[in-house]
């Protein structure tokens, strides 16, 4: 598959982690999609490119599959640090 030479999408914020995730520990998109799969989540290489180019909408159920097979809590994926209730009370 080659390389994504345009901007970001902008419908979620968890595809550029998930990419660096993929890049830093020399995960194949196909072996990334069977760990997901394994999981429960059977999503397309398709699907996962748009989630990685910020240009697919992602489900909570998705979120948490994929910080699973990461090794991270949702709140990693999602970039929420600290006390999730101090950011609103």
């Amino acid at each position: 598959m080659r390389r994504r030479t345009g901007r970001p999408g902008d419908r979620n914020i968890v595809g550029e982690k998930i990419l660096a995730y993929r890049i830093a520990n020399n995960i194949m998109q196909k072996d990334f999609l069977a760990h997901l799969q394994v999981r429960g989540l059977d999503i397309s290489s398709m699907s996962l490119a748009k989630i990685e180019g910020q240009d697919r909408f992602v489900k909570d159920r998705e979120v948490m599959i994929i910080a699973q097979a990461m090794k991270i809590t949702p709140n990693e994926l999602l970039g929420w640090k600290g006390d999730f209730y101090d950011d609103y009370y």
